[in-house]
């Protein structure tokens, strides 16, 4: 919880509400396109008390990226790993956050596909974060088809490894799909062969 009086706002103001409201304004405008005034508005705070509680722009960015890394960045991985079914597990990984009624891009997929990777190499951290979180759903996604080929539910030479970079890529690519309603009810409609050809 942060101070009420570094911020000069209620106590029900804390760290991870603000880190979503930031969030929220990087995803729809990108690191370049977001101004502090635009990030003040939103979050309610001034310069001053954004610079005390969280740092410059670049470091409220990071603070948002890993915010989002363990929230609805997660949220892919999650429904992949509780369905028991592998098959309906990949479908669950590459529907899970993409909704085709939605007018904002939090409807529309990844957000360190669609505003954070514009930023790697030109804001620093960005690209460590961006291959950390990769590697590590890389891990997980291959972690759990081993699984299956350990319980004899793939083939036993079924590429754990090269699968789940193939996965996540696919999930990624939707992600440019998504951007207009046609693209992305079409990539949708295509999952059930995608998933059928994922684990052949």
């Amino acid at each position: 919880m942060i101070d009420q009086k570094i911020l000069g706002r209620p106590r029900a103001f804390d760290a991870e509400t603000a880190l979503d409201v930031a969030l929220g304004v990087f995803w729809r405008q990108g690191f370049a396109g977001a101004s502090l005034r635009d990030l003040t508005a939103a979050m309610g705070v001034n310069g001053p008390s954004l610079y005390a509680a969280f740092g410059d722009k670049r470091a409220l960015f990071l603070k948002a990226m890993a915010r989002y890394a363990e929230t609805a960045g997660a949220a892919p991985l999650r429904a992949f790993e509780a369905e028991p079914d592998i098959r309906a597990a990949v479908v669950a990984f590459l529907t899970t956050g993409f909704d085709p009624g939605a007018q904002s891009l939090r409807g529309r997929g990844c957000f360190f596909n669609a505003s954070a990777a514009t930023s790697a190499g030109v804001v620093d951290g960005v690209s460590e974060i961006l291959a950390a979180a990769t590697a590590a759903a890389d891990a997980r996604l291959a972690a759990r088809f081993a699984d299956e080929v350990a319980a004899d539910r793939l083939r036993v030479d079924f590429p754990c490894a090269a699968r789940a970079r193939q996965l996540l890529d696919t999930r990624q690519g939707m992600t440019f799909r998504a951007r207009t309603d046609a693209g992305l009810a079409a990539a949708l409609a295509d999952i059930p062969d995608r998933a059928a050809q994922l684990l052949a």
